[in-house]
């Protein structure tokens, strides 16, 4: 067995590979939500970034490579990795367990992460291929923006897949840094500021932007 594959087998290995992927994709969700945003400044703007986006060709597929094999690992390796827990444990404690820096985000990581799964092909098909939505225009994303939450079941799940991604991040971006060594033990284990700002920013500027749509408060709607 090669030191490659010793390392990949292990768990240490595992949550290390989940943590630098986690990180490249959590870094394209920042630049995401920013690209996302510019749809407050009107059509003209956000379409001209898709246009100079999608003219880098080759750049942007190997971009779009990164990030899908960053994704399969990341959901491979916490797979195995949940599966290994279980083994390692297949009868619950007695009464319930509850730890104490336990919180709702690590509570409902592998249910998020599960949810989460199922909205980047939703997604996917939504915006980016176009094949689910309504009325898609090619490199038009503030058209398309505008029509795709009118169904507000669309938008509910949108809102919900936010909230999920959120408490992913808040949880992810925090063990991240432990499992890379980035982030000593603390005395105060639940205070998480780096987590809570970024989860906070990307859950926040995605919602906006479906509230918005759905309320008609984007700059250029008609209502």
């Amino acid at each position: 067995m090669s030191r490659l594959q010793a390392f990949w087998a292990s768990s240490v290995g595992k949550k290390a590979i989940m943590a630098v992927t986690g990180i490249i994709l959590v870094l394209y969700l920042i630049t995401h939500v920013l690209a996302n945003l510019l749809v407050f400044s009107g059509p003209e703007r956000i379409n001209r970034y898709a246009a100079i986006l999608h003219s880098t060709g080759s750049a942007l597929w190997a971009a779009r490579v990164v990030l899908l094999v960053s994704a399969i690992l990341h959901i491979v390796a916490a797979t195995q990795l949940a599966l290994r827990r279980q083994a390692a444990r297949p009868v619950a404690y007695a009464g319930g367990r509850a730890p104490q820096v336990s919180t709702l985000a690590a509570r409902t990581i592998r249910w998020g992460g599960a949810l989460l799964l199922v909205f980047i092909v939703y997604h996917i098909l939504h915006f980016t291929i176009g094949t689910v939505h309504p009325d898609f225009v090619e490199l038009d994303p503030y058209h398309n923006v505008i029509t795709g939450f009118r169904n507000p079941l669309v938008a509910l799940f949108y809102l919900v897949a936010m909230a999920a991604l959120g408490l992913h991040l808040y949880h992810g971006i925090w063990s991240s840094g432990r499992s890379l060594g980035l982030s000593p033990p603390s005395p105060h284990p639940l205070r998480r500021r780096l987590a809570l700002v970024l989860g906070g920013f990307i859950w926040l500027g995605f919602t906006v932007i479906v509230a918005a749509a759905v309320a008609g408060w984007i700059p250029g709607m008609v209502k």
